[in-house]
């Protein structure tokens, strides 16, 4: 039986994503490092549930243990939408794209990946959610459908970990705030005065993080500096 350790980059041609995937090649606890995005083989798109069965599928059957996947996948703004100002502005093909992406594609991923995680030993599913999504810190509104498909983000998170630590007792799933990167999703919109840190030390902030985690965190949401974020 191989026993090697796989880490699992979804969204592994992004700014943070590809980031995450360099610095998961010297670390010492996984073996191979394995990038999946909308241009690799297989692909994978949040959009397209059939392409994240098929990726799931494709990675059940890669020889070793999935000790590690992190969702680096997600949607702010593109040539067509832009985070809503006011309720005004809300668009009913935006909130689809938003939810599809950021919400319903990470929910499926963790339909078709959890299951992969090792029933012995640590295993972590982490992915990229935002402080934005938190309800309880939503102090100024606006981005409407970033925020509320976050908030959908987080909750299907919560229940997967209630699910996954029935049968896998050392398993970690979670929700991870990134902070503000240097990336094409946040430039538009990083201002003056915000923490703004290159993709490089935002991913080695965010393996810190995953690193530490432990069992009895699973199901949380936690920022870049290992801090509870309230949901």
């Amino acid at each position: 039986m191989d026993t090697s350790r796989l880490a699992v980059i979804i969204g592994g041609r992004g700014g943070i994503g590809a980031a995450l995937g360099e610095a998961l090649l010297s670390h010492p606890d996984y073996d191979r490092v394995i990038s999946l995005s909308r241009r690799s083989t297989p692909a994978i798109d949040m959009a397209d549930p059939e392409s994240i069965a098929i990726a799931a599928g494709w990675l059940s059957d890669q020889p070793g243990e999935v000790r590690l996947v992190i969702d680096a996948t997600g949607f702010l703004h593109d040539d067509t939408f832009s985070p809503e100002r006011s309720l005004r502005d809300l668009d009913p093909e935006h909130m689809k794209k938003a939810f599809a992406i950021n919400a319903i594609g990470p929910a499926l991923l963790m339909k078709h990946v959890l299951p992969l995680l090792p029933r012995e030993g640590r295993s972590v599913f982490a992915t990229l959610s935002a402080r934005v999504g938190s309800i309880e810190d939503n102090r100024l509104g606006g981005w409407h459908s970033y925020r509320a498909s976050k908030s959908a983000l987080n909750q299907f998170v919560r229940g997967a970990a209630i699910e996954l630590g029935r049968k896998r007792k050392s398993a970690v799933c979670v929700a991870l705030h990134p902070g503000t990167v240097d990336t094409p999703l946040s430039q538009p919109f990083a201002k003056s005065g915000l923490d703004v840190r290159p993709a490089p030390q935002a991913a080695a902030e965010i393996m810190a993080v995953i690193d530490g985690l432990t069992p009895a965190q699973t199901g949380g949401f936690f920022d870049h500096k290992g801090e509870p974020i309230p949901f």
